[in-house]
């Protein structure tokens, strides 16, 4: 029971306590005075005396103060101790249910997004390196890689799916920070980006799709529309790192990756204009002039209505 009484064996002097035990009999008497009578365990309040000492020598024959002065020993190593505060005051441990309050949901929304990417990236190899290709003009095939990007459907709605999701996070992490809607919750905000792009790419879709049938200039609307959804998934992919930075950043960052996603989103337009006009200038004849016009008219004029409507619901909330 206690690790401490047990001691070799040895030859008991006239105090009681064994000689072997490498324990001065000094020591301990004065150990024993630290500790008044009142601190002494008394199980039962029975008298100490009655407690018998296990040991696996023969019993000892000695006064009824030996086994006082062992447990005085021992309790005085008790109050000594470094480690455990045997006699001190216990102290409640209070125990609280953790409430998650952070971002978990954007995580594994971008996590999700992480994983989508490299799983289309895996499956579809080859058209991410003709991609790849045509975007940074490593070859003069153009119009060859054209083609075969044409002949790929799927991999080409996975990677515009890909653009949906990435700059509809985008835009609601932007929301949120600038206060845009601050009535309204993260994913709420999020659905309506969702829906904005959506709707804003599609009815994009329709309307070249069929002015391009009514002026009979079919070629160039495809070319025109294969540019813009080919600056878009190369949108989605560079938006990637981004959204982890902008989800997640340190307070002194955040305003630089902001400028610096600013920065590639004004590249990327302006690379969708110069080349988009270089090839639909190979169609019809089409003067810089009207071909800015029509950029403002389909382009940017949407832009700027959806950002006075946003203005004024803010400003009614």
């Amino acid at each position: 029971m206690f690790p401490l009484l047990p001691c070799a064996q040895a030859v008991t002097d006239s105090t009681g306590i064994k000689s072997g035990s490498g324990l001065p009999v000094k020591s301990v008497n004065s150990n024993a005075e630290k500790i008044s009578s009142d601190q002494l365990f008394d199980y039962n309040k029975q008298p100490i005396d009655s407690f018998p000492i296990k040991s696996e020598q023969a019993p000892v024959k000695a006064g009824p103060g030996v086994h006082n002065q062992k447990l005085f020993f021992f309790q005085q190593v008790q109050v000594d101790h470094p480690y455990y505060n045997f006699f001190g005051k216990p102290l409640p441990l209070i125990i609280e249910n953790k409430e998650p309050g952070g971002n978990e949901t954007v995580f594994y929304l971008i996590l999700f997004l992480f994983f989508y990417f490299a799983l289309i990236r895996l499956v579809f190899s080859k058209y991410f390196s003709d991609l790849f290709t045509l975007f940074f003009r490593a070859t003069l095939r153009q119009q060859q890689l054209r083609e075969q990007l044409l002949q790929s459907p799927l991999p080409s709605l996975f990677l515009n799916s890909l653009f949906v999701l990435s700059g509809s996070l985008y835009m609601a992490l932007l929301g949120d920070n600038y206060k845009i809607l601050p009535g309204n919750d993260f994913w709420t905000l999020w659905l309506y980006c969702l829906c904005l792009l959506i709707v804003i790419y599609t009815g994009k879709y329709l309307i070249l799709k069929t002015f391009g049938w009514i002026l009979k200039i079919n070629r160039a609307t495809d070319i025109y529309l294969f540019v813009v959804f080919m600056v878009n998934k190369m949108t989605g992919i560079f938006l990637l790192p981004i959204l982890l930075i902008i989800a997640f950043p340190a307070p002194s960052l955040l305003p630089i990756a902001i400028t610096l996603s600013f920065c590639m989103l004004v590249l990327l337009f302006g690379y969708r204009f110069i080349v988009s006009y270089r090839l639909i200038r190979k169609e019809i004849k089409l003067n810089l002039f009207h071909f800015f016009l029509y950029l403002c008219a389909f382009e940017i004029a949407p832009l700027l209505l959806i950002w006075k409507v946003l203005l004024k619901i803010v400003e009614v909330n």
